[in-house]
Formats: structure tokens, C-alpha cells, sequence
């Protein structure tokens, strides 16, 4: 004999909403290639100056979201400031020891399987050490115009749109 298909329980089914996830991501940012040849220095942008250049990242083909294009960070961790928690993932993905400047921009987007997502964007203008690629497929310098060029994850569209319109920094 068949059993009868049992209904979800609304109630239950609105209580499990995915919870608000904390992230940091990096602008790190550099004078564009033709200021660098002028002697500009190239690990960071020179004070005073506009950068032409962010470092972006793509994600490895095995990861969620495979080879979209983001801003290197990672979770916040209990007990974390945003700062601390953006020098940590630094540390651990690219192998640098960052100076975390200001904030940004912070950003809420709600994917399409219901979880969220809150992101905070900091501008990095120094840091001690050579990028090494720990985890990503690859990396590269980016001028800020050709943002729009790349494949980004949905959470950062509206944040591309701005750099490269020149709107934010």
C-alpha cells in the first residue's frame, strides 16, 4: 500500500532560513603598468595617488561557484574584527602580510538558494611579502575599467559597476 505524501510544514520550512554569513574581501590596489614603469612602487598603491590596478581572483573549477572572479578574504571568525579576520585570509591565500586600510563598501546579496551573504570591501595599499597563489586557479592585476570584463560572483556585480565607473575610489 502507498503512503500518502505528507506536506512540509510552512512554519517549520521558514524557520530554516540559511544564516547571514560575514565576509571580508580585499582591494588591493597598484599603480598601473605604465605608472610602474615611471618607478612607481609596484606592491601597492603610491599615497596620494587614484590605483589603476586591483588584484582579482579567479575560484578553482572544484569549488562552489567555480571559476567566477572575486576579491581575495574569506569568513569572519567568532571573535574576529573584519580587519583582523581580512589580514588572516590574506595571509593564509596569497601569503602576504597586509595593512588593512579603510572600508569601502559593505554589501548584502541573497543568492538564489536562499543564503546570504554580507561583505565588507577594504582597500590594502600595503604589504610585506610576494603574492603566492594558495588556492585559487589564478590570479592577476586588473585595471579598474576592465572589472566589467570579468565573470565576478553575483555578490560583487554592483561593487564592479562602481570601481569601474571610477565612483569609489
Amino acid at each position: 500500500m502507498k503512503e500518502p505524501i505528507r506536506k512540509l510544514d510552512s512554519k517549520r520550512s521558514a524557520g530554516a532560513a540559511k544564516p547571514l554569513r560575514h565576509v571580508v574581501a580585499a582591494l588591493i590596489l597598484r599603480a598601473g603598468a605604465a605608472a610602474v614603469a615611471k618607478g612607481s612602487e609596484p606592491a601597492g598603491e603610491k599615497a596620494g595617488s587614484a590605483p589603476d590596478e586591483v588584484l582579482i581572483c579567479q575560484r578553482r573549477a572544484d569549488q562552489p561557484m567555480g571559476l567566477k572572479w572575486e576579491f581575495p578574504g574569506g569568513k569572519i571568525e567568532l571573535g574576529e574584527t573584519p580587519e583582523q579576520a581580512l589580514a588572516r585570509e590574506l595571509n593564509e591565500e596569497l601569503g602576504i602580510h597586509a595593512t588593512v586600510g579603510d572600508r569601502i563598501a559593505t554589501l548584502r546579496h541573497t543568492y538564489r538558494n536562499g543564503g546570504a551573504i554580507e561583505i565588507q570591501f577594504f582597500r590594502v595599499r600595503e604589504f610585506a611579502g610576494e603574492l603566492d597563489n594558495r588556492i585559487f586557479q589564478t590570479m592577476q592585476w586588473s585595471p579598474l575599467t576592465r572589472l566589467p570584463d570579468f565573470d565576478f560572483l553575483a555578490a560583487d556585480l554592483s561593487l564592479i559597476r562602481d570601481l569601474a565607473a571610477g565612483k569609489l575610489l
